[in-house]
């Protein structure tokens, strides 16, 4: 069987959503302050064509991408302004890096103050019943 579509297209085909253009995660990573991983997955949604050629479709995507994680990855010096947009809102999508710990009762006096200050830090003062 003999085919005229390239490796390119076959994966696009086949694998939509999770082939990711790695220049255009250095096109993007240059100039946002994010982990590569949530690029990447963004990139794989809004940028995975199968045609490399269709100019307007990827830049359509890179438009999208940057618009998503300009107002919704979230900064530390920014909790402030979510915090009242989750007030106004109801409800607000965040990109942020996630901290998930296990074996808590092992850590020392040190790591348990760390881990509530990094808390405290990022939800604000527990509320006291």
């Amino acid at each position: 069987m003999k085919t005229d579509t390239n490796i390119d297209e076959l994966l696009n085909i086949h694998f939509a959503g999770r082939v990711v253009r790695k220049d255009l995660t250095k096109l993007l990573k240059e100039g946002a302050n994010v982990p590569v991983y949530v690029l990447e997955y963004l990139l794989g949604m809004y940028c995975a064509v199968v045609d490399e050629d269709d100019e307007e479709v990827i830049q359509d995507g890179l438009n999208t991408v940057k618009n998503i994680l300009a107002e919704n990855y979230v900064r530390p010096d920014e909790a402030e302004k979510i915090k009242s947009k989750i007030k106004e809102l109801g409800n607000y999508t965040i990109i942020d890096k996630t901290f998930v710990g296990t074996g808590t009762r092992n850590l020392s006096d040190e790591g348990r103050k760390a881990i509530h200050e990094l808390f405290e830090n990022s939800f604000g003062p527990a509320k006291e019943n």
